[in-house]
C-alpha cells in the first residue's frame, strides 16, 4: 500500500483545501481574480459537490462499496458513470478548483495539480487494474467508451 492509500480521497481534498487556504493567506503570490469574478468559483464548487454525491449515490444504489481498493461487487456504468469513469474524483477536483477560484490567488491554485496527481497516480490507475481483473471484458468495453475524467 502506497503513501496515498493511507488517506482516503476526501482526506486528500481536505488537506488540499487547507493548503489552498494557507497559501491564500500567507503566500497568495498574484491575485488572478477579483470580486465579483471570484464568485464564479461557486459553479465548479457546486458542480463538484453534485458530481461526487451522484457518484456515491450510484454506488450505493448498486450495492457496492465506495471505499478505494475494497472489492467491488458491481461495475457501475449508469448515471454519471456514462459521462466519466471517475465522477467522485472529478467532483473532488472541481470542489478544490472552485474553492481556489473563490480565493482568486495563484497560491490557492497550487494544490490543484498535486491533488490531481495523487488521485491519478495513487488511486485511479491502480483501481483501473483491479476493475479490469475483477470485471474483465465488461470493464475493458466500458473503459473504451467512457473517458477517465471527461
Amino acid at each position: 500500500m502506497g503513501f496515498a492509500h493511507r488517506i482516503i480521497p476526501p482526506g486528500w481534498l481536505l488537506l488540499a483545501l487547507l493548503a489552498a487556504a494557507a497559501l491564500q493567506r500567507w503566500l497568495p503570490l498574484v491575485q488572478l481574480l477579483h470580486a465579483p469574478w471570484t464568485l464564479l468559483g461557486v459553479a465548479p464548487l457546486a458542480a463538484g459537490l453534485l458530481l461526487a454525491a451522484a457518484g456515491v449515490g450510484a454506488f450505493r444504489r448498486a450495492g457496492t462499496t465506495v471505499i478505494p481498493f475494497a472489492p467491488s461487487s458491481t461495475l457501475v456504468t449508469t448515471g454519471v458513470y456514462r459521462m466519466t469513469r471517475n465522477p467522485m474524483y472529478l467532483g473532488l477536483t472541481l470542489i478544490l478548483a472552485g474553492s481556489a477560484w473563490l480565493c482568486g490567488s495563484l497560491g490557492a491554485f497550487l494544490p490543484l495539480p498535486l491533488l490531481v496527481g495523487i488521485l491519478q497516480g495513487g488511486y485511479i490507475r491502480a483501481e483501473e487494474r483491479v476493475l479490469e481483473h475483477s470485471f474483465g471484458a465488461d470493464y475493458v468495453r466500458y473503459r473504451s467508451r467512457v473517458r477517465r475524467w471527461l
